[in-house]
């Protein structure tokens, strides 16, 4: 492809987000299966600009607007995939309008050429940088505006950081699943196929890639050895302090990562429940069990009398509860945009449903370990806060002390909750809390 080709390549990928919103790394996977004559390096440059766009969206659309209001072309249309594209190029390639009517030429595969509207922007935004001292923070920091006062109380002076860390390129991280192997034979085994890894530094079977790798074609991870699992989604299982012999609901098990983790504690001794309501998820977690060696994951579709039904039967309960998942904006930036107030709210009511129907699996002297991928007080700290008032028989155990149980090294929460993040852990943003059933 040419590099006008690779441009075009984009457009068509920010249209198809436009008219099928979905998940950017879906939405890639979905655009070159139907061209798979793109060699390697297309489509890393394709991707590697797309997904730089949906990072710079708000300040890309920011210039847009401001050039439009300084006479540089027509107000944005609904973020226009050409005029983003002719923004970006300006702005973070340095391209002035040669430059981008050069690439916009009309040629076979091309982007058509520039309106005159487009050529309007382009002379407007040419020699200009993305800093400007009038842009809000929330633009500065991509982020929604009607987050801001969340995000503040949240992070503090921190915000900044925090929100930038959160709009830079996730990490690859895996888990070695220690029914096969330890961390140690697992880099190993990735060395031998060409894959360099460290080790994370806070879960002591996790490693981080060291770049681009082809994992699938690795033998540790066609044989089982290394399953791919972000850090703070190993850290959560291994909180659950899950032992040998235990009975453990993971009760939103989706596709069974921490339902795999958890057999792994374990040592495969006892019973581990990976309960979902959805079957397709279900499904995805078969192929994984036979690959990770776990015998005594089972799953089960849930019904709604399931817990009732089950009253007292763990040892350990996972709530992995559904969420915003804005702690995990790094792997698809374009859902910040997709999330609205209504779903927090609908998010935060379908948490409470959840841990009002599923605390009864606990045992008494057993764990309810609540967690989250999102960022937002409203389904974290306050959903613990309203169960605690609610359901007396249960008690919040200080985090710091469950890790020292669990984990090597020092906690890095010194509240009762731990909260993970790129910027204070390197890992996506998590929300930990362990509840222990004291009495019915």
């Amino acid at each position: 492809m040419t590099p006008a080709a690779r441009l075009q390549a984009t457009i068509d990928l920010l249209v198809n987000m436009a008219s099928a919103p979905t998940a950017a790394e879906v939405a890639v996977s979905s655009y070159f299966r139907r061209r798979r004559y793109a060699g390697a390096k297309d489509r890393r440059a394709v991707t590697g600009r797309f997904f730089d766009l949906l990072r710079r969206r708000r300040r890309l659309e920011w210039w847009i607007a401001r050039a439009a209001a300084d006479g540089g072309g027509a107000q944005d249309r609904d973020g226009d995939p050409r005029r983003v594209l002719i923004a970006d190029l300006c702005l973070s390639d340095g391209l002035g309008l040669d430059g981008v009517r050069a690439l916009f030429n009309g040629g076979l595969y091309a982007p058509p050429p520039l309106t005159a509207d487009e050529e309007s922007l382009a002379r407007s935004l040419a020699g200009r940088t993305f800093g400007h001292a009038d842009m809000p923070a929330a633009v500065a920091l991509e982020y929604p505006s009607w987050l801001d006062a969340s995000l503040r109380r949240l992070f503090g002076d921190s915000l900044a950081a925090e929100m930038s860390a959160l709009n830079r390129p996730a990490s690859v991280d895996l888990r070695a699943n220690s029914l096969k192997g330890g961390r140690g034979d697992a880099a190993a085994a990735l060395a031998r196929d060409g894959i360099e890894t460290e080790p994370t530094p806070f879960s002591p079977v996790g490693l981080r890639l060291g770049g681009r790798a082809n994992l699938a074609a690795a033998a540790a991870y066609r044989d089982g050895l290394v399953e791919v699992q972000d850090e703070g989604s190993q850290l959560i299982a291994l909180l659950t302090a899950a032992g040998p012999g235990m009975t453990v609901v993971d009760f939103c098990a989706g596709g069974g990562g921490k339902a795999l983790a958890l057999a792994a504690t374990m040592a495969n001794q006892g019973r581990v429940i990976a309960a979902d309501v959805s079957e397709n998820r279900l499904r995805k977690t078969i192929p994984r069990l036979r690959r990770s060696g776990a015998t005594i994951v089972e799953t089960r579709l849930l019904a709604d009398a399931w817990p009732a039904e089950n009253q007292a039967i763990a040892e350990r309960l996972l709530l992995d509860v559904p969420c915003t998942g804005s702690g995990a904006w790094r792997r698809d930036p374009e859902a910040k945009w997709r999330l609205s107030r209504d779903d927090v709210t609908r998010f935060a009511e379908q948490q409470r449903r959840i841990l009002a129907a599923a605390h009864r699996l606990t045992k008494v002297g057993g764990r309810l370990v609540y967690a989250t991928c999102s960022l937002l007080e409203e389904e974290n700290e306050e959903q613990i806060t309203w169960f605690l008032e609610t359901h007396p028989g249960f008690t919040l155990l200080s985090v710091a002390d469950v890790w020292a149980e669990t984990l090597p090294g020092c906690c890095p929460a010194a509240g009762p909750y731990l909260r993970l993040s790129p910027a204070a852990t390197g890992t996506d943003g998590f929300f930990v809390a362990v509840l222990q059933r004291r009495h019915e």
